[in-house]
């Protein structure tokens, strides 16, 4: 059996680390994709998990397998294509640290995986269906997603969506919108940012974003995730919000937080036992609050899968 089983894009990031005397950066290389930072949380936690995408047979799609599998992800479901190229994400920051992106994707391979090339079995083994939208953007790979998600459903597996919006990837701001409006429709589960839900719905109190999302859609857990700020949670039992963790965070690179801090949760979720609308204040305190330190620790090195704390590391700070 296994935790979670995730379909979506697995890429390459150039980071900027510092630029030279002519204003070009000089870039550090690691491998990227929400799914990866998502699952590799997960099991640097002791949890069991798989991913189904696509890369391209290159050296850089050898090294994100490579990568997978040195944080012990399953990657049985990773389709190597030799007709295109593995997806490249350049990223610079600004001062505040936040991420800027450029892509190179046109098509990358994640976009060309094809719902033949996926392996159902392992979502037949999975508690938990993990998916977003950047497998969305463009055909084949979002006949293939929305096929793996009606599977997982049909199999009875709880469903996770993480929008994971990168506007760069869309050709129409319109059909963003519509593909991340039927990810809310499917899900369980829903951590969202609250530029997410901005961009969906219009500001507001990110408590009553995240209550709203219970109302209007499947949902009955959702994370609305608010960057440095921390994080507004809701189910059916309970709301609330939580800061950020920042003590003694020197922040040096924040690729990677947010699903990190998406993985963490999940995993801890896991471990209570309990189906998402029965969890109570106190129990989702908790797994918000070890999501929490998990992400803002992850801040302190570069890269996504790369960044992951320890358990130990998680739970010292914790006890602080």
């Amino acid at each position: 059996m296994m935790d979670v089983v995730a379909l979506e894009e697995l890429l390459i990031d150039f980071a900027c680390m510092e630029t030279d005397e002519t204003g070009y950066p000089v870039m550090a290389t690691h491998s990227d994709g929400a799914p990866a930072n998502f699952l590799a949380a997960i099991n640097k936690f002791g949890g069991k998990t798989a991913l189904i995408a696509k890369v391209g047979d290159d050296t850089f799609g050898n090294l994100i397998t490579a990568t997978l599998r040195d944080a012990a992800i399953d990657t049985r479901g990773i389709v190597h294509a030799d007709d295109v190229f593995t997806t490249l994400a350049f990223v610079t920051f600004n001062k505040e640290h936040d991420r800027q992106f450029s892509f190179s994707r046109k098509p990358g391979a994640d976009t060309c995986l094809h719902k033949e090339e996926i392996d159902a079995s392992l979502i037949d083994r999975a508690k938990v269906f993990r998916f977003g939208t950047l497998s969305l953007t463009d055909e084949p790979a979002r006949s293939a997603t929305r096929y793996a998600v009606a599977y997982a459903k049909q199999q009875g597996k709880l469903i996770s969506f993480d929008p994971n919006f990168k506007k760069p990837l869309w050709h129409c701001l319109d059909d963003a919108k519509e593909q991340m409006l039927w990810g809310l429709g499917q899900a369980d589960i829903v951590k969202i940012s609250d530029e997410e839900v901005a961009f969906l719905f219009g500001d507001g109190n990110p408590i009553s974003q995240a209550k709203m999302l219970l109302a209007k859609y499947p949902a009955k857990l959702v994370y609305v995730t608010l960057g440095k700020h921390g994080c507004a949670f809701a189910n059916a039992k309970a709301s609330g919000m939580m800061s950020a963790y920042n003590e003694e965070v020197v922040v040096k690179d924040t690729t990677g937080a947010d699903d990190i801090f998406g993985g963490s949760a999940m995993w801890a979720f896991l471990q209570s036992g309990k189906v998402p609308d029965e969890l109570s204040e106190e129990e989702l305190r908790h797994i918000v609050w070890f999501a929490t330190v998990s992400a803002g620790l992850s801040t302190t090195k570069a890269g996504g899968v790369s960044s992951v704390p320890t358990f130990a590391e998680v739970q010292e700070r914790m006890k602080r």
